[in-house]
């Protein structure tokens, strides 16, 4: 287990879809792009290569790297496999893990999403967010922020947590903070092993450049 807050929040928290909206790149760039980001410096937070289903052909056996195949859906990614758009009790009842679109044409309102990550907690569901993730914090646009779930995620009080806006969070070697509360890195490991496991981004360089920015690496 990671003995540094950022390790035990951000381990490869972030799955990689360059080829999914609105990046859209096509396959050789893709793959350079993903090349790119696992020499990077952060490499350790880039989690498994998104790649689309009918595009397989695509890829070289010679990739060497963690894939989640999307189709209809549904994402694989090793044995796991997560379901979206499925009733919450319907993904226990068959074992499996919940998705959650956060961008496209319809982006879920704060409760929706509070709703949703109280229902994966209680009901002892690992879920991903994909889509509209690319900022820390909540946009002008709608968007949410990832550190926003994250601190839904691992404080609780889910509506406010989604809805603060910079500086409410804080991050550093020893915990991650909010408010009066801080979290220290076995619960973060926890939260990230049981809860939540990751997000979907077409760009990883984008969200990590903001975390650089804010002073959380």
């Amino acid at each position: 287990m990671p003995d540094d807050a950022r390790r035990a929040l951000l381990t490869r928290f972030f799955d990689h879809a360059p080829m999914f909206p609105p990046a859209s790149l096509p396959p050789t760039e893709a793959l350079a792009e993903d090349r790119r980001a696992r020499e990077s410096e952060h490499a350790w937070m880039l989690g498994r290569l998104v790649w689309p289903a009918a595009q397989l052909s695509e890829l070289r056996q010679d990739e060497g790297r963690a894939l989640a195949v999307v189709e209809s859906g549904s994402e694989q990614q090793d044995q796991a496999v997560y379901l979206e758009g499925v009733p919450l009790d319907e993904v226990a009842a068959r074992g499996l893990r919940a998705k959650i679109r956060c961008g496209g044409e319809r982006i879920p309102s704060v409760e929706e999403l509070a709703d949703f990550i109280r229902g994966c907690r209680s009901r002892g569901l690992v879920f991903k967010a994909t889509a509209g993730l690319h900022h820390a914090y909540p946009t002008g646009s709608g968007e949410h922020g990832f550190l926003n779930l994250l601190a839904a995620a691992v404080f609780g009080n889910e509506e406010e947590a989604l809805r603060e806006r910079p500086p409410a969070f804080a991050l550093g070697a020893d915990a991650f903070r909010w408010r009066d509360q801080e979290a220290l890195p076995a619960r973060l490991a926890d939260v990230r092993a049981s809860l939540f496991h990751s997000i979907g981004t077409c760009s990883f360089f984008e969200p990590v450049e903001e975390l650089g920015k804010m002073g959380m690496l």
